[in-house]
């Protein structure tokens, strides 16, 4: 069974970092590239980034690029999100996915 465990969200200022983890297991990590998604309150899920299943690949979306870094570690089962200069349209429950499989999320609140 997939399980992912999304955590280090939090409530931050305008400016401000996290890091988000994701802890995977149930499936071969390292087969498989790997993303995160967020959902503000009352609107769709909006993909936000992904990585190859080797990470040297990333992508993102242009409403994150230069401020936020995606990255695993193989030998820990883990998906990172490197998030800087937080701004409040961040606000979201964040999520990391393997295909259709996503976790119960991590909230990020950014306050002005």
């Amino acid at each position: 069974e997939v399980q992912l465990v999304e955590s280090g969200g939090g409530l931050v200022q305008s400016g401000g970092s996290l890091r988000l983890s994701c802890a995977a297991s149930g499936f071969t990590f390292s087969y498989y590239a790997m993303k995160w998604v967020r959902q503000a309150p009352g609107k769709e899920l909006e993909w936000v980034s992904d990585i190859s299943s080797g990470g040297g690949r990333t992508t993102y979306a242009d409403s994150v690029k230069g401020r936020f870094t995606i990255s695993r570690d193989n030998a820990k089962n883990t998906l990172y999100l490197q998030m800087n200069s937080l701004k409040p349209e961040d606000t979201a429950v964040y999520y990391c996915a393997k295909n259709a499989d996503k976790g119960q999320g991590t909230q990020v609140t950014v306050s002005s």
